[in-house]
């Protein structure tokens, strides 16, 4: 994992305390496959025990004031880490250590037998200068012909020309011969850093791993193309993202399972299936980041009982508690941002 952050910027610093005063709150303390105390004692001081409700402020701060084994399912999307308006404060170390605190949080509030489950993208991708720089020689976009071999042929006919000359010779420009020998026209090959590609599930499996939780099961969300999001289509070889991964993780204790949470053809056509095609959110009014109320809709009937308690600390503007409310669900919601808070607020109480 370490070198995976090498040669990345600096994260907040207050991000530096918070990491110390949760990791002293929730138990971590930085060994593989160790994970947090799961009991503390109950009716502590500044316990939240209410539900039903969206709570402002940092996830990390108010999970650890949980009671103890009373969350069945938290199902949550964390930021992805590709630029959006409320995670450029984030470096990469700063990333890992969000949800990874975040994950250690909830050893001691999911109940025996229950589940926590992280919507995902399947990959990372940030500039790293400490990669050698990939480099992209669009062959269809050139407008002038003349390759580089060309030229070397050329000169080794003609060793004393000078570019001038050599432009002549090939019926090109002197700035052509110049880009084309010194590979100026490839991309990256000025300045650019190489992107680094990071696949995300074994971070998130090895995280939950050390805070005692294992992996159940994952489903596949095929979604629309994500065109704007993608930093490569027109210059690689590689795919387009239209797919996220839901890793849903076990913590050790009886599970109930009921076949009545779903019916036969819903058995049939997504509860049994591992790849969910479901659209995305066609406008992202609320939140430039939100997921659609059908894939929530799933993994909360699929992964949480009637009447069981939802949790969501990246709540955003409320999806999951909106609809862990309309299927009788307990909820609970938190985010950072006061602003989609009270949109999540008025979203759940109106579901």
């Amino acid at each position: 994992m370490r070198t995976m952050r090498k040669g990345v910027q600096e994260g907040l610093a207050g991000d530096v305390q918070l990491g110390l005063d949760v990791v002293q709150a929730a138990g971590l303390n930085g060994e593989r496959g160790k994970a947090a105390p799961t009991t503390t004692p109950s009716g502590g001081k500044g316990e939240e025990t209410a539900f039903g409700r969206i709570l402002t402020g940092d996830a990390r701060r108010h999970l650890v004031k949980l009671p103890e084994a009373c969350i069945d399912l938290s199902f949550w999307s964390p930021p992805y880490y590709v630029g959006k308006s409320y995670e450029r404060h984030l470096s990469f170390d700063g990333w890992c250590s969000l949800l990874r605190e975040v994950i250690h949080c909830h050893t001691r509030i999911i109940k025996p037998g229950g589940f926590l489950a992280v919507n995902i993208g399947d990959i990372l991708c940030f500039p790293d200068p400490s990669m050698p720089r990939f480099q992209a020689n669009n062959m269809r976009r050139k407008k002038v012909p003349v390759t580089r071999e060309q030229i070397l042929a050329v000169k080794k006919e003609h060793p004393n020309a000078k570019r001038q000359e050599l432009a002549e010779m090939l019926g090109c420009s002197e700035q052509t011969i110049q880009r084309r020998l010194e590979d100026n026209n490839v991309r990256g090959g000025k300045q650019a850093a190489s992107t680094k590609v990071v696949l995300t599930g074994c971070m998130v499996a090895e995280w939950a791993e050390e805070a005692g939780f294992h992996l159940y099961d994952q489903r596949i969300w095929h979604k629309d193309p994500c065109w704007a999001n993608s930093r490569w289509h027109s210059n690689s070889y590689r795919a387009v993202d239209e797919f996220e991964h839901i890793y849903v993780f076990w913590r050790p204790g009886i599970t109930d399972y009921d076949r009545n949470r779903l019916t036969a053809d819903e058995w049939a056509s997504w509860g049994s299936r591992g790849v969910w095609s479901i659209r995305s959110v066609r406008r992202n009014d609320r939140h430039e980041a939100e997921f659609p109320e059908e894939l929530a809709a799933r993994v909360i009937r699929l992964f949480s009982p009637p009447g069981g308690v939802v949790l969501d600390p990246f709540v955003g503007t409320g999806t999951t508690t909106a609809v862990a409310k309309k299927l009788g669900r307990q909820w609970l919601g938190i985010d950072k941002d006061a602003r989609h808070t009270r949109m999540a607020r008025r979203r759940t109480d109106g579901a």
